[in-house]
């Protein structure tokens, strides 16, 4: 299966169907089935970028509210590990599209605030998100690599 590795707390809100279009700066042929990845590393700054990152509108809301949801529903033993585990595949979806952003491209809050919708970049559609119920430990990788393991 194709993988993508995205830093905390992007993977965990595209597994839980908030960011719906990944940005890169680079583009992919690749559509179809593709797994999510939370990487080990941090974004630039470390956990204290991290943490500030995640205090701030729309990260903290959309983050609470799917950490409220999933307390209520039981489905919680360690909570950290379970809402923004790292070094794990957490997520299942489909690459529908790829394509280059434009001057003219629109997007909408919170997406909006959750990529990099500079034109050059490239914004990735990803449809049918199924976040798994025990993220898969593994390492990851650049770009979008190939682990032979089943979700």
């Amino acid at each position: 299966m194709k993988v993508l590795s995205l830093m905390q707390p992007w993977a965990t809100l595209v597994a839980i169907g908030a960011k719906n279009i990944e940005t890169r700066s680079w583009g992919t042929t690749h559509l179809g089935a593709l797994a999510i990845h939370a990487s080990k590393t941090f974004p630039k700054g470390g956990k204290k970028a991290f943490d500030e990152l995640c205090g701030t509108e729309p990260f903290k809301s959309v983050l609470t509210m799917h950490t409220e949801e999933m307390t209520a529903s039981g489905h919680l033993s360690k909570l950290a590990d379970y809402i923004m585990p790292r070094g794990a595949i957490i997520a299942i979806c489909n690459l529908v599209e790829c394509v280059k952003i434009t001057d003219g491209f629109l997007m909408e809050e919170p997406e909006r605030s959750f990529g990099n919708f500079t034109p050059g970049r490239f914004a990735w559609f990803l449809k049918d998100i199924s976040m798994l119920n025990d993220p898969i430990r593994v390492r990851g990788s650049l770009g979008i690599w190939h682990w032979s393991g089943k979700p």
